[in-house]
């Protein structure tokens, strides 16, 4: 059995659960909307962690699972639970249960993508960025600070710079320029990260296990994301062939990071460089499947189908 857990309407989830579908897998989602009715029972038996998972109409033994597709939200921002104390019995039930099946995802023997604690090297950017050069990759000269006059100088020696958070929290990436010399101050009260600007087209790789997916995004906007707002034009998207080599080594680094499925931003430069930006711990994948008609729904439904990974795998995955 294979849980597909989150909100069935979110894009990524449900080309999965579509995939599955179509392969004839059996699964079952466990849909956050129903967050008031679920359950979940674990113990100790003489051998391993086993329990049964609860909902709407199903029960399920967990030593039953076989793989988990991760992607719940923050289960205190659901609309199922607006209007609720922030004490309320509902609210703690709903925060206990995502905890505790956070716990049980972390050791179960099933294959799960991914796994809450291979994501929290995206919780630091700047930490992330040493495990990627670590790995063999460039990464952008970077500068976190809340001094404004170590900006201007960091400015000073690389040119151009871009901004952006340093946690894993969304945010748009901007170019620094003399316009943003008022807002500067405001650093002052929250670190931010700056980086040397990279020039060349955004290449965007997705691992599934031993499998890659590159799109490579032409674009003037500094965040291709929101090219449209930037420039006025949509970003462009077509699949990219990276070579054995690069393939290789995202899939490494990715496998470093314990993560079975992954997102790398690549960006390459006219000098040759392969320079990587960060890795996303949980992609939203279908935005490029629908751009470009790369199969990477069915990839992660093979990866799940697959059923629980072997020891050697585990080995890598810690």
């Amino acid at each position: 059995m294979i849980l597909l857990c989150g909100i069935p309407s979110e894009t990524s989830l449900a080309s999965v659960v579509e995939a599955l579908e179509q392969r004839d897998v059996p699964h079952l989602v466990v849909s956050q909307r129903h967050v008031r009715d679920l359950a979940l029972e674990l113990r100790v038996d003489d051998v391993e962690l086993v329990g049964r998972l609860t909902g709407p109409g199903y029960a399920v033994d967990l030593e039953d699972v076989t793989g988990v597709y991760l992607r719940f939200m923050d289960d205190r921002l659901l609309p199922e639970l607006d209007g609720e104390p922030s004490e309320s019995p509902a609210r703690a039930t709903s925060r206990a249960f995502h905890e505790l099946f956070g716990q049980w995802a972390e050791v179960a023997p099933a294959r799960v993508v991914n796994r809450y604690a291979a994501m929290g090297s995206n919780f630091s950017k700047p930490y992330q960025s040493q495990l990627i050069r670590a790995h063999g990759f460039d990464v952008p000269e970077t500068l976190v600070t809340n001094d404004p006059e170590l900006v201007w100088a960091f400015h000073a020696m690389h040119g151009r710079l871009i901004y952006k958070s340093i946690s894993g929290e969304r945010s748009i990436v901007g170019l620094f320029d003399e316009t943003d010399r008022e807002r500067l101050e405001r650093i002052r009260w929250c670190p931010v990260q700056f980086q040397a600007f990279v020039g060349g087209p955004n290449v965007r790789v997705h691992t599934v296990g031993q499998e890659v997916f590159a799109t490579i995004i032409e674009t003037d906007a500094i965040d291709y994301r929101y090219a449209v707002r930037q420039t006025s034009s949509r970003a462009s998207f077509a699949p990219y062939e990276l070579g054995d080599d690069l393939a290789g080594r995202c899939v490494g680094l990715a496998a470093e990071l314990g993560l079975e499925l992954a997102g790398l931003d690549l960006k390459l430069p006219p000098d040759g460089r392969v320079v990587c930006l960060e890795v996303n711990p949980s992609p939203v994948f279908s935005y490029f499947e629908l751009n470009t008609g790369q199969p990477i729904a069915d990839a992660v439904a093979r990866l799940l189908a697959a059923g629980r990974p072997q020891p050697a795998e585990r080995e890598v995955a810690v």
